[in-house]
């Protein structure tokens, strides 16, 4: 059966038609050395990379992660209003492909400034990367790139070695970010 994965930050319905850009990567293909200086960039300025496992699950981390993701969901070309937080909780955590493990954040001291999630689709053969967003004052120091490649080890996990990810077409930032890292066209 295959899950569909959480659009949570994704417009509503109501939106009309629009041609999403769909992306791929195989993660055997994906090189490491050459992404690996973001994650260690990170490291020396001060931003820690770690999941949501690693920080922990709980009630006040999801709130966090809430708020992160509705300030970095603002950005997304016509977004629309956000959920509330129900709602989120409902088609983020409650969803069948949720792992904590597959949430990558980016923290300086105790600010949460980038988050990259990606749920468990394996009963489908990928991993989906769901949001990856960093707070604007951080943007541009390549913190987006090394959340990624931070997490590059949860599709094997996950027993894939598939990452797919999708984006409105004016979402240009994003979608040259992902071809960058190796993502390719794909008609899934």
């Amino acid at each position: 059966m295959t899950q569909t994965p959480d659009l949570s930050h994704r417009p509503s319905e109501s939106t009309t038609a629009i041609e999403w850009v769909k992306l791929q990567l195989d993660v055997d293909a994906f090189d490491l050395a050459r992404f690996q200086p973001y994650v260690d960039t990170c490291r020396t300025s001060g931003i820690r990379l770690t999941t949501l496992s690693e920080l922990g699950d709980t009630p006040e981390h999801r709130r966090a992660l809430y708020e992160l993701n509705k300030e970095c969901s603002a950005d997304i070309p016509q977004r629309g209003e956000f959920f509330p937080y129900d709602e989120y909780h409902r088609r983020r955590f409650d969803a069948p492909g949720f792992d904590p493990r597959g949430v990558v954040l980016a923290l300086d001291g105790g600010a949460w400034i980038g988050m990259a999630a990606t749920s468990d689709q394996r009963a489908s053969g990928f991993v989906f990367n769901e949001m990856t967003g960093v707070r604007a004052p951080y943007r541009g120091r390549g913190i987006s790139v090394a959340m990624k490649t931070y997490g590059i080890g949860f599709p094997g996990l996950c027993g894939v070695s598939t990452v797919r990810t999708l984006h409105h077409p004016l979402n240009l930032s994003a979608i040259a970010m992902n071809r960058t890292m190796g993502y390719v066209d794909a008609s899934w």
